[in-house]
C-alpha cells in the first residue's frame, strides 16, 4: 500500500509564484528518488475552528496562506530510500543550498509528517 508525506505551510500571500518557482524546482526530485504522484494546494477555503484549524496549526499570520501539499511514495521503504538520497543529493549540490535557493516561506512553521495509507477509494 502507498506512503504519503503530508505538509502544511504558511506562505506569504504575495510570494504565491515565488512558491510555485520553488516547488517546481525541487518536487522533480521526489520523482527521480521514487514517489509517484506530487500534489500542491494552495489554501482557498480555510474554515476558521474554534479550538484549531489549518491556519492556527502553521500560526498562519494576516498575509499568508496555508499550502497543503503531498507527496505519494509506493511505500515506507521506497519513501525512506528517496528522502535519503534526496538528502544527499541537496547537501551535495550547490544548485540547492538556500543561499541560491532560499524557501519563500517560513520553514519552522512547516508541519510534516509521514502517513500509512488505510484504504484508497
Amino acid at each position: 500500500m502507498s506512503y504519503i508525506d503530508g505538509y502544511v505551510i504558511p506562505v506569504p500571500s504575495d510570494q504565491r509564484e515565488a512558491y510555485v518557482a520553488f516547488a517546481r524546482k525541487f518536487n522533480p526530485m521526489f520523482k527521480q528518488f521514487g514517489a509517484t504522484r506530487i500534489v500542491e494546494s494552495w489554501g482557498e477555503d480555510l474554515p476558521e475552528g474554534k479550538q484549531t484549524d489549518f491556519r492556527k496549526a502553521v500560526q498562519a499570520e494576516d498575509g499568508e496562506t496555508v499550502v497543503f501539499s503531498w507527496v505519494e511514495w509506493p511505500d515506507k521503504a521506497t519513501r525512506d530510500q528517496g528522502i535519503a538520497a534526496m538528502e544527499k543529493e541537496m547537501t551535495a549540490s550547490e544548485e540547492f543550498s538556500p543561499e541560491q535557493n532560499p524557501m519563500p516561506f517560513d520553514g519552522r512553521r512547516m508541519i510534516m509528517g509521514g502517513f500509512e495509507t488505510l484504504f484508497k477509494m
